[in-house]
C-alpha cells in the first residue's frame, strides 16, 4: 500500500459539517486537506492562476464564461491557489488606482480565473465582480498572515452573504484588533499617539496621585524594557488645574487607567491592565462617549466582560481625574464628554451572571456612586450648570489652543491676530499659549471651541462660537436619563437606600442663583441616597426642558442660549435624544415623529441638521465633520422603539445599514468613521478626513462606533429586511414596494447609483 500523502492527524474539509465561515485563525491556521486530489508537482513549483487571454500586449475581454470553466458539481466548489502569486496578479490586473484595494472605482476587467481543486488546478472557474475579487484579496491576505503559501479556498468564502460577513468580521476580528491594555505587554501599542505633533515622540505615562503601586509597576516596566524609552510621571493631586494641564502640552502622555492584581507566577502579585476598546485609526486611547456606543455592540456580540471593564475604567477616571475624560491623554484632563455611564452600567448589569448577585450589586454600586459624584461635581456644578434655568451646559476649563488638533486647524482663526501683532502664526501661537500676549476675543473663541469638543460634536455649525453658553437638548436629555437611572437603581437594586463611600459636595436642589451663591454645601456622606430625591430631580429637569427647550409651534426641541436668554432655532436631530431618555410626553413624541422626523431623514438614514439651519457649503464655508455622524442613528432607533414607533426605527436602521453594506461590498470591506448620508458615500470632504479607510488588502479594525451601529442596527431588522440589505436593495425600491410596512411617505431622493455616487465623490487630481 502506498504511504499516505498527508499527516496522520490531518483534518479533512469533508469531515464533519461544512463550516466555510470559521475564523481565519481556524481556516488558515490549521493543517486542512481536501480529499479531492493532491497538489501536483507542477502546481507546487510554479502554478499560476489562469489569466485572461492575451494577443501581443492586448488583453482580450472575457464577456462570457468559456469552455474551460468547470461544470458545476454536486459538492461545493474549491480552488487551488498560490497565495503570493495570486495577490500579485489580482493587484496587477484589478487595482488600477494602486491603493491595494479592489473597489468599484477601479477600472480592471473584474474577472479572474482560478484553478479548481477537483481538477487539480487544470480546469478553472471565473471569479467575477468587485465583491468576489475584493473578498479574494482579503482571504489571500489572511492566508499570508498565517504563513500559508498555498491554500484550498472555498468559493463560499468569496460569495458569503455580505451582511453575515461584515457582522462576523466585526464580532470576531475587528473588536480584537481594537483591544488595548495599559501594562507591560500592551504599552508599545497604546503609547503611539498619531495626534502628537510636538516632534518629541517619547512614550510617556502619567500615573494619578494616590496610586503608588501603579507608579512602581510602571517604573519597573520601564527598567525591564529599556527599548520602550518609557517616561513614567506621577500627577499632582489636582491634576485638572488648567495651568498645569497647559504645562503638559509639550510633553503629552497617556493617562493610566484601572488595573487588576494577579499572581505573577513566582509566588507574588503583580498588576495587569484591564482591556478596553479604542475607536481606531488616529484615536488610539479610551474615549468617553465612543465607549458607550462601542459597549452596545460588545453586548450584542457577547463581550460582556470587555464592556464591564470599560465601566471600571470610567469609575477609575472619576475617582482620580475628577471626571470621565474626553480621552485618556494628558491634553484631555480638563474635558469630559456626553454622560452615558448610568445606562452603560445598567445594560451591562442586566447581562451579568445571575448566580453572582452580591458581586454584581457591589459592582453596580461602584458605577452608580461614580455617576452620582460626576453628576454633582461636574454637570451640576459651576461653570457647567446655569443656576437660573437649572439646566447644564458643555463648559470645560482650559487655557490656550487645544494641542491635539492638526497643526493648521486654527490657522484661519489665528491669522488675523498674528497679523495684528506682526508675527507669524507659529510665533503668535507660542506667545498666546505662554500668556505673554492677551487676546480676550480669542479666549472667548477657545472657550466655545473646548465646549464643542466636550460635546463630542467637534465640529458643527450648530455650536460655532456659542457652545459654552448653550443648554443643549442632548446634554439635558442625558442628565434626565442619569437621574431616572440612579433613582431606579436605588429603588430596585439597593432597597431604596444607597450609602455613599466617598465624600464630595452635593449640588443645591432645587437649583437657583440664590442657592448657588450660598457657599454652604451638604456632603455626600451626610445621608443615604433615596430614589425619591432623584425622581424629583428628574421631574424638575423635565419641567425645565419643556419650558426652555421645547418649541410647541415648531414641534421640536431646540438649544437655549443661557446668556442671550433665547432659544437657538437651529434644527438638530439630537432633539430625538429626548425619546431615548424618555423625557418627552406621548404628545411631544407624536409631534416629533409626525412633523419633524421627515426634516432629517434622507436616503442613508438621519442627518444631524437641516440644510436650512446649517446653511450652504462653499469654499468659504467648508464642511464640518459632524455633518455625517453615526451615533445619532442608534439614539433615534432606540428612542423611536421606546415610544412605540418601531416601524420608523426599522426604516431608519434599514437605510443606515444599506449605506454601510453597499460601502462594504463596493469598497473592499471598508467600515469608515463617517458617511455622507445624502450621497451614500464614505468619501467625505471634511476636517480630519475620514478614519478607517486607509488600509491595505483587508480592513483590520473598522471603526469603533460604526462597528456597533451595524451590530445594533441588525437587531432592529426583520429577516426579510436583512435579506434585502444583503442584496443591496435600495431603500427607495424596498419601501416604495411596500414589502414590509406599507407605503412610505417620507422624503425620497433620486434612485441611488453606487458607482455614480462614488465617482462623483472622488476628487480627481491632475497628474504631476
Amino acid at each position: 500500500m502506498a504511504p499516505p500523502m498527508h499527516p496522520a492527524a490531518a483534518t479533512f474539509l469533508e469531515d464533519g459539517p461544512n463550516d466555510y465561515y470559521v475564523e481565519s485563525s481556524t481556516y488558515y491556521g490549521d493543517d486542512r486537506y481536501t480529499r479531492s486530489r493532491t497538489y501536483s508537482n507542477a502546481y507546487l513549483h510554479g502554478y499560476n492562476p489562469k489569466r485572461r487571454p492575451q494577443f501581443g500586449k492586448d488583453d482580450i475581454p472575457r464577456v462570457r464564461r468559456l469552455s474551460h470553466d468547470e461544470k458545476s458539481s454536486a459538492g461545493p466548489r474549491r480552488f487551488l491557489i498560490d497565495v503570493d502569486e495570486t495577490i500579485r496578479l489580482v493587484l496587477e490586473q484589478e487595482d488600477t488606482d494602486g491603493d491595494f484595494q479592489i473597489s468599484i472605482t477601479d477600472s480592471g476587467p473584474k474577472v479572474m480565473s482560478l484553478g479548481t481543486a477537483t481538477s487539480n488546478g487544470f480546469k478553472s472557474f471565473d471569479i467575477r465582480g468587485t465583491y468576489m475579487l475584493s473578498n479574494l484579496l482579503q482571504e489571500l491576505a489572511l492566508a499570508r498572515d498565517h504563513g500559508r503559501k498555498r491554500i484550498v479556498l472555498d468559493e463560499a468564502r468569496l460569495t458569503e452573504n455580505p451582511v453575515s460577513r461584515l457582522s462576523r468580521m466585526i464580532r470576531s476580528s475587528f473588536w480584537n484588533s481594537l483591544t488595548r491594555r495599559i501594562d507591560g505587554d500592551g504599552l508599545e501599542i497604546i503609547c503611539a499617539d498619531p495626534k502628537n505633533r510636538t516632534g518629541k515622540n517619547i512614550p510617556r505615562i502619567y500615573v494619578p496621585y494616590g496610586e503608588p503601586k501603579m507608579f512602581d509597576y510602571y517604573r519597573r516596566v520601564a527598567a525591564e524594557k529599556p527599548h520602550l524609552r518609557l517616561d513614567v510621571q506621577m500627577l499632582p493631586e489636582n491634576c485638572d488645574d488648567p495651568m498645569f494641564v497647559k504645562s503638559l502640552n509639550n510633553k503629552p502622555g497617556l493617562l493610566a487607567l484601572a488595573m487588576e492584581e494577579i499572581d505573577d507566577g513566582k509566588g507574588g502579585r503583580t498588576l495587569k491592565g484591564i482591556p478596553f476598546i479604542v475607536p481606531g485609526a488616529r484615536f488610539n486611547e479610551l474615549y468617553n462617549w465612543d465607549s458607550y456606543f462601542i459597549s452596545l455592540g460588545l453586548l450584542v456580540d457577547g463581550y460582556v466582560e470587555m464592556a464591564k471593564g470599560m465601566v471600571e475604567h470610567f469609575i477609575f477616571e472619576i475617582k482620580h481625574y475628577g471626571k470621565i475624560l474626553n480621552g485618556s491623554r494628558s491634553y484631555y484632563l480638563c474635558r469630559t464628554q456626553p454622560p452615558f455611564l448610568t445606562d452603560m452600567a445598567l445594560q451591562i448589569y442586566n447581562q451579568l451572571d445571575r448566580g453572582k448577585l452580591q458581586e454584581n450589586r457591589a459592582w453596580l454600586k461602584g458605577a452608580i456612586q461614580a455617576a452620582i459624584k460626576e453628576y454633582h461635581t461636574i454637570w451640576m456644578a459651576e461653570p457647567r450648570i446655569d443656576p437660573k434655568t437649572g439646566l447644564s451646559r458643555y463648559r470645560p476649563d482650559g487655557l490656550g489652543i487645544p494641542p491635539e488638533t492638526e497643526a493648521t486647524h486654527f490657522t484661519h482663526i489665528l491669522q488675523p491676530y498674528a497679523d495684528k501683532h506682526g508675527l507669524s502664526v507659529l510665533e503668535f501661537s507660542e506667545k498666546y499659549n505662554a500668556g505673554t500676549l492677551k487676546e480676550p476675543g480669542l479666549d472667548e473663541y477657545f472657550l466655545h471651541d473646548r465646549a464643542v469638543r466636550e460635546s463630542g460634536h467637534d465640529t458643527t455649525y450648530r455650536f460655532e462660537k456659542r457652545c459654552a453658553n448653550l443648554a443643549t437638548i442632548d446634554l439635558n436629555s442625558l442628565l434626565y436619563k442619569y437621574e431616572v437611572d440612579i433613582a431606579t437603581a436605588i429603588q430596585d437594586v439597593f432597597d431604596d437606600a444607597l450609602e455613599l463611600d466617598e465624600r464630595f459636595a452635593l449640588s443645591p436642589f432645587p437649583p437657583s442663583p440664590e442657592s448657588f451663591a450660598n457657599p454652604s454645601r451638604e456632603f455626600s456622606t451626610s445621608r443615604v441616597q433615596t430614589s425619591e430625591e432623584w425622581f424629583r430631580r428628574a421631574e424638575l429637569r423635565k419641567e425645565r426642558i419643556d419650558k426652555y427647550l421645547w418649541n410647541e409651534s415648531k414641534n421640536l426641541y431646540f438649544d437655549y442660549d443661557t446668556v442671550k436668554e433665547n432659544q437657538i432655532l437651529y434644527e438638530s436631530v439630537t432633539a430625538f435624544w429626548a425619546l431615548w431618555a424618555g423625557c418627552a410626553s406621548e404628545e411631544q413624541s407624536w409631534k416629533l415623529v409626525e412633523h419633524s422626523l421627515k426634516k432629517f431623514e434622507v436616503l442613508g438614514g438621519l442627518v444631524p441638521g437641516t440644510e436650512e439651519s446649517r446653511g450652504k457649503i462653499s469654499l468659504d464655508r467648508p464642511n464640518r465633520q459632524w455633518d455625517y455622524p453615526p451615533p445619532h442613528q442608534i439614539m433615534a432607533w432606540v428612542g423611536l422603539e421606546r415610544y412605540g414607533y418601531l416601524e420608523d426605527a426599522q426604516r431608519l436602521a434599514y437605510r443606515f445599514l444599506y449605506m454601510m453594506t453597499t460601502a462594504f461590498v463596493d469598497f473592499n470591506g471598508v467600515v469608515p468613521e463617517k458617511f455622507d448620508a445624502v450621497k451614500l458615500s464614505h468619501l467625505v470632504d471634511a476636517e480630519y478626513g475620514n478614519q478607517g479607510i486607509d488600509f491595505k488588502f483587508i480592513p483590520r479594525e473598522g471603526f469603533g462606533w460604526m462597528n456597533s451601529a451595524y451590530q445594533v442596527g441588525l437587531s432592529f431588522l426583520t429577516s426579510h429586511m436583512r435579506r434585502a440589505v444583503a442584496a443591496c436593495t435600495s431603500p427607495e425600491v424596498f419601501f416604495r414596494a411596500g414589502t414590509v410596512m406599507g407605503e412610505f411617505s417620507g422624503p425620497v431622493a433620486s434612485t441611488a447609483d453606487p458607482l455614480g455616487m462614488a465617482m462623483q465623490a472622488l476628487t480627481l487630481q491632475e497628474p504631476s
